[in-house]
């Protein structure tokens, strides 16, 4: 079963596709809405997204960019655009770069069907090569680099390469290494002992104790160093594991204050 996120600032045709779509027929559990691409990506910060229905010309953030930022998040996320025929080379030109489908104005039922049929079934064929993906790097990783070592090591060079990405996350490991999100889930907390989140959190605050007593780098840019792009949270993170702020530390260890 998959969920669903219609994007569009006009809200009959959100009420439509909620009233009159078979999602049940078409494998779909749950129905997410938003007005724009801002209120999208708050529910995608939330929510496990596998397929997308934006209009293009959305006021704050086109659907276009929306659909951009969704697939950064998650590669596997199956994304279709609505448009009006003057945007449609804009939409054949969006196929191209990532999106996966569209449908033009005017909308009918059948239309709205249809393409999300279509969206599930790619989903269906996406999930399908990535279980094969994950069972054959498992064999690879079982034969050819030390069993469950090998597939630790691969994680650790994982996070190590992209500590400064302050977008990676569980999904694009799992699409780099070509497991299932739930599955490199289970993996990851068997061999570090703690979920991706915590334990990359951990990892980066690590990380900038040594820059702290290494460099005269100001806060901001230690925080950016180790993807994290607000300084604030940065440093409530820092505090909350270690008991003292980033000037503190740096202070208390004798090098004095940021430069």
């Amino acid at each position: 079963m998959y969920q669903l996120l219609v994007v569009d600032d006009e809200s009959i045709i959100r009420r439509g596709i909620r009233a009159f779509i078979d999602f049940d027929g078409l494998g779909i559990s749950r129905l997410f809405e938003a007005e724009n691409g801002e209120e999208a990506i708050a529910i995608l910060e939330k929510e496990q997204i596998d397929l997308i229905l934006a209009d293009i010309n959305m006021p704050k953030m086109d659907g276009l960019e929306f659909c951009r930022r969704a697939k950064e998040r998650d590669p596997s996320v199956k994304t279709a655009v609505i448009t009006g025929y003057d945007y449609l080379d804009y939409a054949i030109r969006a196929i191209k770069v990532g999106v996966d489908d569209y449908v033009l104005k005017p909308l009918s039922r059948d239309d709205i069907q249809t393409l999300l049929f279509r969206l599930v079934e790619k989903k269906k064929e996406a999930d399908s090569l990535a279980v094969v993906r994950q069972e054959v790097n498992k064999l690879a990783a079982d034969a050819g680099a030390g069993g469950d070592a090998g597939v630790r090591a691969q994680m650790a060079k994982s996070l190590e390469e992209h500590l400064t990405d302050a977008g990676f996350s569980l999904s694009a490991m799992a699409d780099e290494l070509g497991y299932s999100i739930s599955y490199l889930s289970t993996l990851f907390k068997k061999h570090f002992g703690a979920n991706f989140r915590d334990y990359f959190l951990d990892l980066r605050l690590g990380r900038a104790k040594i820059l702290l007593l290494s460099t005269r780098m100001k806060n901001y840019e230690i925080a950016a160093a180790v993807g994290i792009d607000d300084p604030n949270y940065f440093s409530v993170c820092f505090r909350r594991k270690y008991g003292k702020t980033p000037t503190a530390f740096r202070t208390e260890a004798g090098h004095g204050k940021e430069a």
